[in-house]
């Protein structure tokens, strides 16, 4: 039997305000255990939260750039559980009319097929807290810190089919809320969070199966490989006669598997009730214009640009644009005056591939942009060749050391003295009088040895262009 895996996401953003949405203390990542946390933000008795109007307005900028309807009328409620990182007991957050819904998000997979993915709604909310477990001392301790830092959940149609889907989804979800910089979106942090609830059914069924709900994925890589495992865990369930309990599954990224947590709730399980303590809001024409005009320029917007005004390529367009800390590199580099085509060949060469090689976020590297223009002007002027200058790259790219600098310190300017490199011409030639007869016989690959030579004896740091020309002449005399 041909088997279909139905996939929707649930996405916890933390927003990125500098207080918590019902009190004062920081957002701040990390700080000792139970250092950012106070009365409010614990629930103590007598206290009450009071709404951080931030949180809101960056709700509904999500909200807009996600193609979503945006909720005029809107409340808070209580969401009922007992566990142990949560000291209220409850969560206050958006059941019954969340901020916005009936979003679509378009995403592009790699046949250049376009999908569109339903957002069902986008509410907000207060995070809990975390449990840090010691295997050492067999305990587990709870840290309050994050109680109360602000959420967006986004809710999803359950409309993907495949990991790629998904995976493509997530991808546009990030570069949207970074650029419109409601949310660092770091993985690692914990800013960007996404539950996956998974289903399989027969091929051509339009009914859903028992769906799980899969936690602690960490990464897009993890996001996939999870997927694949709870695919292939329900079908052979099914196929062995056994039947998939509905329920929450543990991802544990070291042995590539998931695992049982606990019995999946339903929304009737928590009990929801309207927030006593936080009045009704509403979102007005006149506010809700305020925020469109606060909108910046997305990445769509920003690769018709730079294919208009630049002329790039529109993959190489896609690519600068596609990470928002990309093209704020793109563009300051530009500013500084680097031609662009030989700024975005830098970047989608030397730059993405390093970034690639260090698993890093274009956000996370120290080279700065003024440091790329130095190393651009140092070939435009000939001070050292193309090869040499991706040596220097890779060199001052940890630290965004000065090109120029490194270049002075290991003596790697380029050689334009043209007795030199004919002198050195000369000693190849008479070094090797087999591929200057090969090429006299019209072996053209015996022209790129000579030339491979005459650097090697320069050390890579003549000028490639009159290397050619001396070696072409020098065998056209003989």
């Amino acid at each position: 039997m041909t088997w279909e895996t139905v996939i929707g996401l649930e996405t916890h953003v933390e927003l990125a305000t500098r207080t918590k949405i019902f009190c004062s203390c920081t957002t701040a990542f990390g700080g000792a255990p139970n250092t950012h946390c106070c009365p409010v933000c614990t629930g103590m008795p007598g206290t009450l939260p009071v709404m951080n109007k931030a949180v809101m307005r960056y709700a509904a900028k999500a909200g807009l750039a996600l193609n979503c309807d945006i909720t005029r009328y809107h409340k808070f409620d209580r969401k009922n559980y007992f566990y142990p990182d949560l000291p209220k007991a409850y969560q206050i957050s958006q059941l019954y009319l969340p901020i916005a819904t009936n979003g679509k998000v378009p995403i592009r997979l790699s046949g250049g097929e376009e999908k569109i993915i339903r957002i069902h709604e986008m509410h907000m909310e207060e995070d809990a807290g975390k449990l840090v477990h010691d295997p050492w001392i067999d305990q587990t301790r709870a840290d309050y810190n994050r109680c109360g830092v602000p959420l967006i959940e986004i809710v999803t149609e359950p409309d993907f089919r495949t990991a790629e889907e998904v995976i493509a989804y997530l991808e546009k979800l990030k570069s949207t809320l970074e650029y419109l910089g409601v949310s660092d979106c770091k993985m690692q942090e914990g800013s960007l969070r996404c539950d996956v609830n998974l289903s399989v059914r027969p091929a051509g069924s339009t009914e859903l199966g028992t769906r799980t709900e899969m936690k602690n994925i960490n990464s897009f890589k993890a996001i996939a490989r999870a997927i694949a495992y709870e695919t292939r865990r329900q079908i052979e369930l099914i196929e062995d006669g056994k039947r998939v309990i509905q329920e929450t599954r543990r991802w544990d990224e070291n042995k590539d598997a998931t695992y049982s947590m606990r019995s999946k709730e339903n929304a009737q399980d928590y009990r929801y009730f309207p927030e006593p303590d936080i009045p009704p809001m509403e979102i007005t024409e006149e506010y809700l214009n305020s925020v469109r005009a606060e909108l910046p320029e997305m990445a769509a917007e920003k690769k018709a640009r730079y294919v208009a005004e630049f002329g790039l390529p529109e993959y190489d367009a896609g690519m600068l644009t596609g990470q928002k800390a990309l093209a704020d590199f793109f563009e300051e580099a530009v500013r500084l005056g680097g031609a662009p085509k030989d700024v975005a060949n830098w970047m989608m060469g030397e730059v993405l591939r390093t970034l690639k090689e260090k698993s890093i976020e274009a956000k996370q590297m120290s080279l700065t942009p003024a440091t790329l223009v130095k190393l651009l002007t140092l070939v435009k002027e000939g001070k050292i060749n193309r090869n040499t200058a991706v040596e220097v790259f890779a060199a001052v790219f940890d630290e965004d050391a000065d090109p120029a600098a490194y270049v002075k310190e290991h003596g790697l300017e380029q050689v334009n003295d043209t007795a030199l490199v004919e002198s050195t011409v000369a000693q190849v030639f008479a070094e090797n009088p087999k591929s200057v007869a090969d090429y006299q016989a019209g072996k053209q690959k015996a022209f790129g040895f000579l030339v491979g030579q005459t650097m090697k004896l320069l050390k890579g740091k003549a000028d490639p262009k009159v290397v050619n020309q001396v070696i072409r002449q020098k065998l056209e005399e003989l």
